[in-house]
């Protein structure tokens, strides 16, 4: 079970990933691609053609950390508009748990401008 804080930053990158990608490979994705920096502490999240693989890069004081699950059956289900954008945690959770967000509805909640 992982554990994050929820003001976590969690970046989604829709496009196909790669799935051979290290450490280097997706850093790489993160600064020219995304355009953030990965030394930032934010979770980037990556996922293969057929959504049955996922990885998250994520750099901790230290180093990178790469989190990584591939599942048996089914596929994960996101928006795939080809766009990249930014998802709260405990949505990428619901996500990884085989939640299809498009199916399930977001009851009003504040936010901070």
């Amino acid at each position: 079970m992982l554990s994050f804080p929820s003001s976590m930053r969690v970046f989604l990158y829709s496009q196909a990933t790669d799935m051979r990608k290290s450490f280097d490979g997706l850093s790489g994705l993160v600064e020219e691609v995304i355009g953030k920096d990965p030394l930032s502490g934010h979770l980037f999240v990556f996922f293969n053609r057929r959504h049955t693989m996922v990885k998250m890069l994520m750099w901790d004081r230290s180093g990178f950390c790469i989190y990584s699950k591939r599942l048996e059956q089914g596929t994960f289900a996101f928006k795939n508009d080809f766009a990249d954008y930014e998802i709260e945690i405990a949505e990428l959770f619901l996500i990884l748990e085989g939640i299809d967000l498009e199916q399930s509805r977001r009851r009003k909640r504040y936010r901070l401008p």
